[in-house]
């Protein structure tokens, strides 16, 4: 992939809940979404320009400074919030005014633009009910129209594989993708056998989205 760079360049991400809230539990859902934002903003502050924050009931976001590490936040905001189901916009183009480190909210431009284009995109997804539509989708300024429908297409075949995934085949696919050691270590930490660890991976397609989920990483990567 091939893409054209930008002054000032950063990745906005937009997140936000899926679904409804009812009003009981709503307090439980944004407590449990400002622990998440803070064990983020703290595990990848080296990529972070200005830390994720929630902007509304229901809505966050953050910037990063390079692609490196997007697609493992992506995943353990995923996973941290799970069973809350979360959607991301991720707009990649120039911020204005000066990034602000301790706060995202107040940040303009293009990247912003498309980070929110990119979710609105998603839920009209949904209000059409496409079948499997990606919770994940990424906007890219400049010349690099290509390589964002590549991306996106890779995102839409990994949604498809992981709405197929059991809860025991979801544990043990993110553990595997979090930790990247053996199986015998997969085992030991879940306390199960390893030939259950063997057929949860192989069920699961695990091999064929860490794949997507590594050359999108890879393919990020270059952006900054």
């Amino acid at each position: 992939m091939f893409f054209y760079f930008l002054y000032n360049q950063h990745i906005a991400v937009i997140g936000d809940i899926k679904g409804v809230i009812h009003k009981a539990s709503r307090n439980e859902v944004q407590k449990k979404l400002y622990e998440v934002i803070g064990e983020i903003n703290k595990k990848y502050k080296k990529e972070i320009s200005s830390k994720f924050i929630v902007t509304l009931d229901n809505e966050f976001q953050g910037l990063l400074n390079n692609g490196t590490s997007i697609m493992r936040i992506l995943l353990d905001f995923e996973r941290l919030m799970f069973p809350i189901k979360v959607r991301f916009g991720v707009g990649i183009g120039e911020i204005t005014p000066e990034v602000d480190r301790k706060m995202s909210q107040g940040a303009d431009g293009p990247g912003y633009y498309l980070a929110q284009a990119a979710l609105e995109h998603i839920k009209n997804d949904e209000k059409r009910k496409q079948t499997n539509p990606s919770d994940t989708r990424f906007e890219i300024e400049g010349d690099n129209q290509s390589s964002a429908i590549l991306i996106n297409t890779t995102l839409s075949l990994m949604t498809v594989i992981k709405e197929s995934w059991t809860d025991r085949q979801r544990e043990i696919i993110w553990d595997m993708l979090i930790h990247q050691d053996s199986q015998t270590d997969l085992a030991k930490r879940l306390n199960i056998k390893q030939p259950t660890v063997q057929k949860s991976l192989s069920k699961g397609k695990y091999y064929a989205y860490k794949d997507a989920f590594d050359t999108i990483n890879e393919a990020l990567g270059e952006i900054l």
